[in-house]
């Protein structure tokens, strides 16, 4: 008990001693709040970027200049959805088999607006193409649009796929099968999903006549290249 008691007589001694010797010492002086001043560089700024070279500029405008344009000599698409070639939320929820359901993943995807064209050429050969923007304050839904699309399309029997060269996962798909109902001529598909940015790109060629790879990949890179 008395070891104990010494020792705590000591460490009291010792903080007041620190204590006095602080109270002893001149204050350390603070660094001046002040900041030195830095001369402010002059000349005009930097050239804001032209459309070509800022793409927000290019896809915050009208986003059906950015679709491909009709080829010569071929007719508007007989059964194009939307007006003015823009797509509602209400339409494009349509192109699902069950709109209703579609219609809240769409809006929980932010979605914003759709813009397509079509064409066709000669009696049968039909091109049908969507740009599909996202407004992508939480999500990266441009991305998950096609990458949903790529688990569904490669699901289906009889279809050959290929990487669609400059766009990370984008791909084009060739049925091989047509697809038959009575009544009706069997009808070939082809298809390419791929993104940009905010924009999720959905093209289809049908025909009664089975589709060239060179065909889709072609309609496909030339699409990509005007994003």
């Amino acid at each position: 008990m008395l070891t104990g008691a010494a020792a705590a007589l000591g460490l009291v001694a010792g903080t007041c001693a620190g204590y006095l010797v602080q109270a002893h010492r001149a204050p350390t002086k603070l660094p001046p709040l002040s900041q030195p001043s830095f001369a402010q560089a002059e000349g005009e700024g930097p050239e804001p970027l032209t459309a070509a070279r800022d793409r927000r500029v290019k896809t915050d405008g009208d986003l059906r200049k950015l679709l491909l344009e009709k080829p010569r000599g071929a007719r508007a698409a007989a059964h194009l959805m939307g007006q003015n070639g823009w797509l509602d939320l209400a339409d494009y929820a349509e192109f699902y088999d069950e709109p209703g359901e579609m219609f809240g993943e769409i809006v929980g995807d932010e979605f914003r607006r759709a813009a397509t064209t079509g064409w066709l050429v000669g009696r049968t050969h039909e091109v049908e193409i969507r740009l599909v923007q996202f407004r992508q304050e939480e999500t990266l839904a441009a991305a998950a649009n096609v990458a949903s699309t790529r688990y569904w399309v490669e699901d289906e029997g009889g279809t050959d796929s290929w990487a669609l060269p400059g766009t990370g996962t984008g791909r084009v798909y060739v049925h091989k099968r047509p697809d038959t109902k009575p009544g009706y001529v069997p009808v070939y598909t082809a298809e390419a999903h791929a993104w940009r940015g905010d924009i999720a790109v959905e093209m289809w060629i049908t025909d009664i006549k089975p589709i060239p790879k060179a065909k889709i990949m072609d309609l496909a890179e030339r699409q990509m290249e005007r994003l």
